[in-house]
């Protein structure tokens, strides 16, 4: 059997050709759009969760093809580009699922853009830029080190990334001596005629210094520009998040963005692994959340959301955890875990029950569209669920920190719960908000009482009673203005603005690119285009932990288009985390971006090549 599906953007429209070389009776259209859709012609619709839905459509006839127009059910989700049409189309006739070909090229294309300007000469080829550099004329012929005690993370990682050996008999001595002043990640490397010289703050800072002689190597061709770099990092906390719930990414594809990530000096990886669509950890505190959300689609528990299909998923094993962890340590990176409550929970209200109030008439929509994703803090399940889970997911990863979520809790949330409402009673709660507040306060404080820290979205400073306190670490990702507001509260903040650095956003506005538009384009040159520390608010600079960079995976449905959307944008981030305000502008990002094309080919990292 040939089946053909071709979608196309007509405005604000999707029209869907769909056709069969075989007679088809009452087949039904399964398929998935970023957010809720609506059919406009050519078939009805009988099943919607979310941005998944299912259309009946009349006897398919062999050489007619038959078209089925949709939109968004709400206007501002109008198609931006590709990425908006059908995802994991499939026909399901029968008992029989029967997939569709991807209506469009998935991912993004390998258009070439303009060529990149040449770096000027005032700066090394490597990302981040140092904080100092002075030059002192000449080049150090330099393929490999001698010896590399204190480096052995470095050396593995080059043979990983398909480089030439750190190590080797005849390679340049490396002399080594420490000063703790320099700070526990500092440097200062000296590149002469005759040697290298490092003075280090301490093991990291080494590290640190074996990156920058390793890219140095790769970017410079060998010959080390003499002179003397003095280094150390704006901020210390330098992330990229990736999104595992709405994409299973395989283990070899985050063992390969953490050696990525400490090629440019990054030391944090948030794992996303729950949300609406999947809780993807292998628990044992309640097996349930995984055995029944780990995969989604046809007959499963959750169906086929953001390009699913007829099934897709998995699970990490605590094995799989491990591995990660080992990595990262390898790499001075720290795992960061994230849970997602309370909203964002369609898959743990669906896999475990009692956790919503029987009793609860309410309304609330999700902003993806989901009715049922938010638990309810007043059942004695949802505490049943969450503190043991959480201590169990905290105590897989030696950070001590665990992302709580709390963000995009629907509005008017648990407004028809008669046990939320004696809750609010009985705490002086008035809001959604409040109820919010307290739920993340209590968990907080019974994870702070066994040396837990709690992490979160910038929602969870929300509520009349102060929102999450207890230390909390948050995130602000709608913009800086709710991480100004938090820091001057007295949190910690890490700065990780949408229009900056979310890496799902597409890069332009081009109908032919890939990906999200909500907060706008981002482009390379604005990766930096702003400061954790804005100008006018000074005052937060001791709150400002550091910077983040996130990938959401909602068009993903294979591994390898996330390499594209994270490089070349990862540089920018690296650039934010590291080095000092105003240090490298996006001119200077775009030629450092054109060195760094060839260093991505070498190590089989795939990037965007447009404008």
């Amino acid at each position: 059997m040939t089946l053909t599906f071709v979608s196309r953007i007509d405005g604000n429209q999707i029209r869907c050709l769909i056709g069969s070389d075989r007679p088809l009776a009452a087949p039904t259209l399964c398929f998935s759009l970023m957010a809720a859709p609506k059919v406009i012609s050519g078939g009805t619709l009988v099943r919607r969760v979310a941005g998944y839905a299912e259309v009946a459509l009349p006897d398919l006839v062999p050489g007619a093809e038959h078209e089925v127009v949709l939109e968004h059910a709400h206007k501002e989700f109008g198609p931006r580009n590709r990425a908006w049409l059908p995802l994991g189309a499939y026909l399901r006739v029968g008992k029989d699922c029967l997939p569709l070909p991807p209506g469009n090229d998935l991912g993004l294309r390998a258009n070439d853009g303009p060529p990149a300007p040449a770096l000027s000469s005032d700066r090394l080829p490597l990302v981040p830029q140092p904080t100092d550099w002075r030059p002192s004329g000449g080049t150090l012929e330099f393929a490999a080190l001698a010896l590399a005690p204190g480096l052995e993370g470095v050396s593995d990682l080059a043979l990983r990334l398909g480089l030439a050996p750190l190590v080797a008999v005849g390679g340049v001595a490396l002399s080594v001596s420490q000063d703790a002043g320099l700070g526990p990640e500092g440097y200062c490397l000296t590149i002469s005629s005759t040697g290298l010289t490092v003075v280090v703050g301490g093991a990291v800072g080494l590290h640190y210094a074996g990156i920058t002689l390793l890219t140095l190597r790769e970017t410079c061709g060998g010959r080390l520009p003499c002179g003397t770099i003095t280094d150390k990092p704006r901020f210390g906390y330098r992330g990229q998040h990736l999104d595992c719930a709405r994409h299973f990414f395989g283990v070899d594809f985050i063992l390969r963005l953490l050696d990525l990530m400490a090629l440019l000096k990054l030391n944090r990886f948030h794992w996303h692994f729950a949300d609406d669509e999947a809780f993807r950890l292998e628990v044992d505190t309640q097996p349930l959340l995984w055995q029944r959300t780990g995969f989604r689609g046809e007959g499963e528990l959750v169906p086929g959301v953001f390009g699913g299909g007829i099934r897709a998923g998995g699970s990490y094993s605590k094995a799989d955890v491990a591995k990660v962890v080992e990595r990262a340590k390898a790499l001075q990176i720290e795992v960061l875990p994230e849970i997602e409550v309370p909203a964002h929970s369609h898959a743990m209200v669906k896999a475990v029950p009692g956790l919503r109030d029987p009793g609860d008439n309410g309304e609330e929509v999700s902003v993806q569209g989901y009715l049922d994703n938010i638990v309810n803090p007043a059942v004695p399940a949802t505490w049943d669920l969450l503190v043991p889970l959480a201590k169990e997911v905290a105590g897989l990863f030696p950070l001590g920190i665990l992302h709580l979520g709390a963000d995009e809790a629907p509005h008017g949330a648990w407004g028809g719960s008669p046990a939320v409402a004696a809750l609010k009673a009985r705490e002086g709660l008035e809001t959604s908000d409040d109820v919010q507040g307290w739920m993340l306060a209590k968990l907080a404080a019974e994870l702070g009482a066994s040396g837990i820290r709690v992490a979160a979205w910038e929602e969870a400073a929300k509520g009349c009673q102060g929102g999450i306190g207890n230390g909390a670490l948050l995130f602000s990702w709608t913009g800086q203005g709710p991480g100004i507001e938090a820091a001057r509260r007295g949190h910690d903040v890490v700065m990780c603005p949408a229009q900056h650095a979310y890496f799902d956003l597409a890069h332009s506005p081009d109908p032919d690119d890939w990906g999200a538009a909500w907060a706008g384009f981002v482009p390379l040159e604005k990766t930096v285009a702003w400061d954790p520390i804005p100008k006018g608010a000074e005052d937060i600079a001791p709150r400002i932990a550091g910077v983040e960079a996130c990938f959401w995976g909602e068009f993903t449905t294979e591994d390898g288009q996330a390499e594209g959307m994270i490089a070349p944008r990862i540089l920018g981030i690296a650039t934010k985390g590291w080095e000092p305000a105003g240090h490298t502008d996006g001119a200077g990002l775009r030629a450092l971006a054109g060195v760094y094309a060839l260093l991505f080919d070498r190590i089989r990292w795939k990037r965007y090549r447009g404008a």
